[in-house]
């Protein structure tokens, strides 16, 4: 799976408490987990500079709360001043990472467009996968629980499908890391095709729900060739909502989704099947971006 992990925290997400679970995320398969606070620039002066009593603060509020680790596994700290996604982007390229873990507030679309989404500004600029935890949901965990979900981050994921290029590119990257994986650190995956109710008697649908149950068996199949188990469902109604409830049925450990949407950051926040999932689920979204072609 993921070997080479940038963990981002603002201290707000509740991501920081990760710093006491490295020996859990170990048993997900990380061998080298960097964690990374960025510090706004103090702009307080003429020329705007690097905040160094707030990157000291950082530094040792995250080094204090980081246990002992388990000799195979590398842990890094780096707080840096400047903004978010610049810095993300520098610190995952230096340590050659293989997924981001960020966390994601729930907000309105109104308020995205006005502010910005560093999940959405990451998407466009890097193909490295994210992983989107909600601060809610790691802040009220207890210790037992989060190592738990620690030790299981990628063991059951959900794969939304609709035959489409994006679909079909989030399907072989999971095929790829079930074939890449030195243990079975991802172990079940769930396929499920929802067929979006119009409402409308004289809009027929493109596709019937035998057609999209063969089209999974097909892809069931080839998935369970890597060593997956694998199950498939046919839903009808609107998407969102219907992925959503598939999530609280079966069981698992992720929503992954891709985006075959590339343009400009506003275009993606509002036509984006991936952005509306991230503002409604409270389960973690693995995001793998497009390749950039």
């Amino acid at each position: 799976m993921f070997q080479r992990v940038l963990i981002c925290t603002d201290f707000s997400d509740g991501l920081h408490r990760l710093t006491h679970f490295v020996s859990s995320l170990a048993l997900a398969g990380m061998k080298q987990i960097v964690f990374l606070h960025a510090v706004p620039l103090w702009e307080k002066g003429i020329i705007p500079r690097a905040d160094t009593e707030k990157i000291e603060q950082a530094q040792t509020r995250l080094t204090e709360t980081v246990g002992e680790s388990p000799t195979d596994v590398e842990v890094k700290i780096e707080v840096q001043s400047g903004k978010p996604v610049e810095i993300i982007l520098k610190v995952a390229q230096t340590y050659q990472s293989q997924l981001i873990i960020l966390g994601s507030q729930s907000r309105s679309l109104l308020t995205e467009k006005l502010v910005g989404s560093t999940m959405a500004d990451l998407s466009h600029k890097t193909t490295i996968p994210l992983l989107v935890l909600r601060p809610q949901l790691i802040s009220t965990y207890t210790s037992e629980e989060l190592t738990l979900r620690c030790q299981h981050l990628f063991r059951s994921l959900l794969l939304p499908y609709n035959d489409t290029q994006a679909a079909n590119y989030l399907v072989q990257q999971v095929k790829q890391l079930a074939q890449q994986q030195s243990d079975r650190y991802l172990q079940q995956c769930k396929l499920c095709w929802v067929l979006e109710d119009t409402g409308r008697r004289e809009v027929p649908k493109k596709i019937l729900p035998q057609q999209a149950g063969q089209t999974l068996s097909q892809i069931k199949a080839d998935l369970e060739r890597v060593n997956l188990q694998v199950e498939t469902e046919v839903r009808e109604g609107h998407c969102v909502t219907q992925i959503l409830e598939a999530a609280t049925m079966a069981d698992i450990s992720a929503i992954a989704v891709s985006s075959g949407t590339i343009g400009k950051l506003q275009q993606w926040l509002v036509s984006s099947f991936a952005a509306e999932l991230l503002r409604y689920s409270w389960y973690p979204v693995l995001f793998f971006p497009p390749q950039r072609g």
